[in-house]
Order: C-alpha cells, then sequence, then structure tokens
C-alpha cells in the first residue's frame, strides 16, 4: 500500500483507531467489529502482545480495504519490523526523525508524536505526514486552537480522550484527524460484544462525519 493510499483513507474517515489490548485475540477480534463500524486506519501499538502478528492478518484480510500499522515505534529497528509485517502506517508517542526516516523511506504513512510547539514543528519537519498530538487530553482543544495559530499549515491528529460528544470541539480547534481508543475498544465490555463495538465505532466516525461537515 502506498502512503497516498494511506492517507487517502485518513481522509476519508478522519479517524484513526488505537488498539491497544492485552492479547493478540482480542486486538483482532476488536478491529474486526471496529472495520464493520466504519473504521479505515488502524494503529496497533508494540505493546500489545503480538503486535506484528495482528498487522499482519488485518494486512493480508483486508488488503487496500484498511490501512493497518502499528504504534509505539520507539526506534529504527521496530520500525523495520513494523514494515515487514505489512504496516502501511507507522506512529510514534515522541519526536522520532529516525523512525520517521525509515517509514518515508518505505512509502509508509508516518504520524510522528508531539505535545509542544516545538515538538509539533520538529516532528513535522523529521517527515511527518499528520502529527500526533499526544495525550491531547491534557489541556483539551484549547490547547490545539493555540497550537494551531501560529502553525496552521500543520496537519495535527489529537490522540486522547476524544468521543463522539467533544469530536465537533476538536475539528472545530483544527484538528486534521483524531484519534480513537477506549470509546470503541471499550464498548463490548469484558467479553468484546462485536455488536456494540460496530455500534460504537460507527457512532465515532458518524460523528467525525457530522464535525468535519459543521454539522
Amino acid at each position: 500500500m502506498t502512503t497516498n493510499h494511506a492517507a487517502a483513507l485518513l481522509e476519508q474517515t478522519a479517524t484513526v483507531l488505537i488498539l491497544r489490548m492485552g492479547s493478540a485475540a482480542q486486538a483482532e477480534r476488536v478491529a474486526h467489529a471496529a472495520i464493520e463500524g466504519g473504521v479505515r486506519v488502524l494503529e496497533i501499538p508494540l505493546t500489545t502482545p503480538d503486535a506484528l502478528s495482528v498487522v499482519r492478518t488485518l494486512a493480508d484480510e483486508y488488503g487496500e480495504e484498511i490501512a493497518v500499522g502499528t504504534g509505539t515505534v520507539l526506534d529504527a529497528d521496530a520500525a523495520h519490523r513494523s514494515l515487514d509485517a505489512g504496516a502501511s502506517v507507522i506512529v510514534t508517542p515522541h519526536v522520532a526523525p529516525d523512525v520517521l526516516a525509515v517509514a518515508k523511506a518505505a512509502g509508509a504513512l508516518a504520524l510522528g508524536g508531539a505535545f509542544t510547539p516545538t515538538e509539533v514543528l520538529a516532528s513535522l519537519r523529521a517527515g511527518s505526514d499528520v502529527v500526533k498530538l499526544f495525550p491531547a487530553e491534557a489541556l483539551g482543544p484549547s490547547y490545539l486552537k493555540s497550537i494551531k495559530a501560529p502553525l496552521a499549515h500543520v496537519p495535527i491528529c489529537p490522540t486522547g480522550g476524544v468521543t463522539p460528544g467533544n469530536a465537533a470541539e476538536w475539528f472545530a480547534a483544527g484538528a486534521t484527524a483524531v484519534g480513537a481508543a477506549s470509546y470503541i475498544t471499550k464498548a463490548g465490555g469484558a467479553d468484546l460484544d462485536p455488536v456494540l463495538i460496530t455500534k460504537a465505532a460507527a457512532e465515532f466516525v458518524g460523528a467525525v462525519a457530522d464535525a468535519r461537515a459543521g454539522r
């Protein structure tokens, strides 16, 4: 999958689902249900057990219907291993020029982490296609709005604390996309009920669509 195709899927839904789960089986179960609900870009953090096997399974099963990659990618070696497993998206929680260089060279969509304005610009200059603002819930949409005032040209994806109820605030503040996590991943309860997860995913993606449309 090319950067352009992964970027097109991100543009389509403006949502990245972070699947930080306790096992590979749980991650796959939630992923299947969330994709049914309209999610198209998925991040499997490398802290998830057997994360690379999840990436490989989803990439093989869905092909270009989705863009799946890894998160919590802390060094170039982890980026290479992710790409070898079929990742088309590489996400870091920090400014990581070595990781972003590997992603860009391979044609993967790169989301480099940042929190301060200095880090946001450094992450962009290091090769981020979209900068991941993390942890976004710490200061909320008003903080993003303040960052975007001098850095309006930087595409930013706030991650942490985003829900259907506040998605409109994040996009009004200047978000290009948003990261989704517990609202979807925990929707199915302890049994990971796929019907409830699909419903939550559809609600999240729908709220994002409404927010982008100004509804």
